[in-house]
């Protein structure tokens, strides 16, 4: 299986939180899986990092990269026609790093472990 991973979902698994359901840490943790963690994510918590909003993950927005490559997740880039997607989805929704991950999960045929159930509307398989 291929999965990407939201950014709570990512956050969650490196801190080892209860908060990530167990059948989302069994799918990240199965060696079987290819798990992917999109350059959104990156985005995301350096915004959010700057902001604030995520003051406990100052070494992950220093150095997500590497974090991403200890953890053995591969990285996936924003590719100009996920960005066109993204922005061209309906609905209401506006949290643009939620869009990119939505476009990313369709174009690439992942699917997106998030407790954000909004995601189903989207046409994308959901873990959780």
């Amino acid at each position: 299986m291929r999965v990407l991973l939201d950014t709570h979902a990512l956050l969650w698994w490196l801190a080892g939180d209860d908060k990530l359901s167990t059948r989302a840490r069994r799918t990240i943790a199965d060696s079987r899986h290819e798990v992917f963690v999109s350059a959104a994510s990156a985005w995301e918590v350096a915004t959010k990092h700057r902001i604030g909003k995520l003051p406990g993950a100052g070494p992950l927005a220093v150095d997500f990269a590497r974090e991403v490559r200890r953890q053995g997740f591969m990285s996936l880039p924003i590719s100009l026609e996920q960005a066109q997607v993204a922005g061209a989805l309906p609905g209401d929704h506006r949290d643009p790093f939620d869009r990119m991950l939505i476009a990313q999960a369709r174009e690439e045929r992942l699917a997106l472990v998030s407790a954000e159930s909004l995601f189903d509307d989207y046409g994308v398989t959901r873990i959780w």
